[in-house]
């Protein structure tokens, strides 16, 4: 409940928004299909729960290249979630360490190739390129923002954590979470509403 209530005061604050309107709050479960995206509108708290998988700019350069030569990636990006986080280490008895979001823009580069292929929502903070935005409304996909300065709170919603590839990028290794309640807003929606304009 403390949570919640920081999660709200955070995102009033960040985007100079109110929701009082209960039926705003979502819960979601992954996998984020089209349908389940469709339901999203900028504004709505979500908590998110299932699979996503964290990725930052090394994991995305690789992802990427990969691509363009037709090779195989580690994941399964069709109606999958990116969590833009490189998590601090763990300490004795945690399932993952401070788990708060990057910048998205480092990203940006990398993601219209991954929404073509099947990738449905993003979670980081911070601005996307128009670029992003219209591979967003073309594929039907959302972009949802973490409040940053939290990460310690935001990793008792991560239940399991197993690096899945690129061990040797140490924090930016790829990793398969199993969240329960992760808080998150959207700030894109897959019409191209946009909370940061709104500032």
């Amino acid at each position: 409940m403390i949570f919640c209530m920081m999660f709200r005061i955070a995102v009033n604050s960040n985007y100079q928004y109110r929701n009082e309107d209960k039926t705003l709050d979502k819960y979601i479960e992954t996998p984020l299909t089209e349908e389940k995206v469709a339901g999203l509108k900028a504004g709505d708290f979500v908590y998110l729960s299932g699979i996503i998988y964290t990725a930052r700019d090394a994991a995305h350069k690789r992802i990427y290249e990969a691509m363009r030569k037709n090779e195989p990636i580690p994941l399964e990006l069709k109606d999958n979630v990116i969590y833009y986080l490189g998590p601090s280490p763990a300490r004795e008895g945690q399932v993952i360490g401070s788990a708060g979001p990057t910048t998205s823009s480092r990203m940006d580069k990398y993601t219209p190739l991954l929404l073509e292929n099947g990738l449905k929502g993003m979670i980081g903070k911070g601005r996307r390129s128009q670029e992003v935005i219209d591979s967003m409304y073309q594929n039907h996909a959302v972009y949802f923002a973490a409040i940053g300065g939290v990460g310690a709170l935001l990793s008792k919603c991560i239940k399991k954590a197993k690096v899945i590839a690129y061990e040797d990028l140490g924090t930016e290794a790829i990793r398969k979470l199993e969240v329960e309640n992760l808080p998150v807003i959207v700030v894109i929606d897959q019409n191209k509403k946009n909370m940061y304009d709104k500032k």
